[in-house]
């Protein structure tokens, strides 16, 4: 069987579905391009990422294909129930990742809390003429110990990022429209691991509450923003936001306005509404952070993802 990764896929996944006895294409296809290609290859199984999209009309056009897989957690680029009401196997890798994740947003929390950022950019160019004027300027920084942290989805990367902050002294509140564990282990080196409790609330009380507040689910059906105006002007003042799960789930409209009036301090924004071309005002603004949606992307997490998806590859095709 042939499998096309057109994302690409880690050197110990492309490994191991070899080892299985596949034939692996590790050639880009453009997306107009793919239709064609599926059939004109025979190809069984198309691995992608965030760049190329599987929709209904790939779908419809390629029988020959029995698997879709997405390496990485959402899956909106790809009609996954239709997919599967035509017997296609569609299958992601949402565990691969979440450690990777939930570091970048740990990193963005320190880093808005003690201006790194920002300082960074200006000491190479005025740090030696306005050493104690920086000084001045980036010296109200603020502990995360002590701090409430709200998690919007306590999933795998929610739950990774609460081991992170729970280890840094924060307190968690999590909200998730599953049930939250009463409990979550927190590793350390070692071996060393204890249980926490963990506190859950209504998606209310989190905004409300919440010194930090990461967002961890993914994009909406109806593509309506989880975080808008409303919710916004009810959150503490001075709150930081972090978004590392989708564009979308906050209006950035109303995150630019909730800066411009001070109700939010900072804002770290690793995905954006319209991706790869995210608003310019969005990537100048002083008080947002902004990554090109790197979050998963670690070299163990990508190691992770290619071997993950191997083993979901030959499980339904093997």
């Amino acid at each position: 069987m042939k499998i096309l990764a057109n994302d690409g896929i880690s050197p110990s996944g492309a490994k191991k579905i070899t080892e299985y006895g596949y034939e692996l294409i590790l050639d880009t296809i453009p997306q107009e391009d793919l239709i064609s290609y599926i059939n004109e290859n025979n190809v069984s199984a198309i691995l992608v990422r965030s760049a190329t999209k599987v929709r209904k009309d790939i779908i419809d056009s390629c029988p020959s294909l029995k698997f879709i897989g997405r390496g990485g957690v959402g899956m909106d680029n790809i009609d996954v129930e239709y997919g599967r009401s035509k017997g296609i196997a569609v299958h992601n890798t949402p565990a691969a990742s979440s450690q990777s994740v939930a570091e970048l947003v740990l990193a963005q929390m320190l880093s808005s809390s003690r201006f790194t950022h920002w300082s960074n950019q200006e000491m190479p160019i005025k740090g030696a003429e306005e050493f104690k004027v920086l000084k001045k300027k980036y010296a109200k920084g603020v502990e995360l110990r002590g701090k409430t942290l709200g998690i919007i989805g306590f999933g795998r990367i929610g739950q990774s990022l609460a081991q992170y902050a729970l280890g840094c002294g924060m307190n968690i509140l999590a909200h998730d429209r599953n049930d939250i564990p009463e409990t979550l282990p927190v590793e350390f080196g070692n071996g060393q691991s204890i249980d926490v409790k963990i506190e859950s609330g209504s998606f209310e009380d989190l905004i409300t509450k919440s010194d930090y507040i990461s967002i961890h689910i993914p994009k909406q059906a109806n593509g309506e923003a989880v975080i808008g105006k409303n919710e916004i002007d009810k959150m503490k003042d001075g709150v930081r936001l972090f978004n590392a799960a989708r564009g979308g789930v906050i209006d950035e409209e109303a995150l630019l306005e909730g800066i411009e009036n001070g109700k939010i301090e900072f804002c770290m924004l690793d995905v954006f509404e319209n991706e790869p071309n995210p608003r310019k005002d969005l990537l100048v603004n002083s008080r947002i952070i902004t990554t090109p949606h790197i979050g998963a992307a670690t070299l163990e997490a990508q190691d992770r993802i290619g071997v993950e998806m191997a083993d979901l590859l030959h499980s339904k095709l093997g």
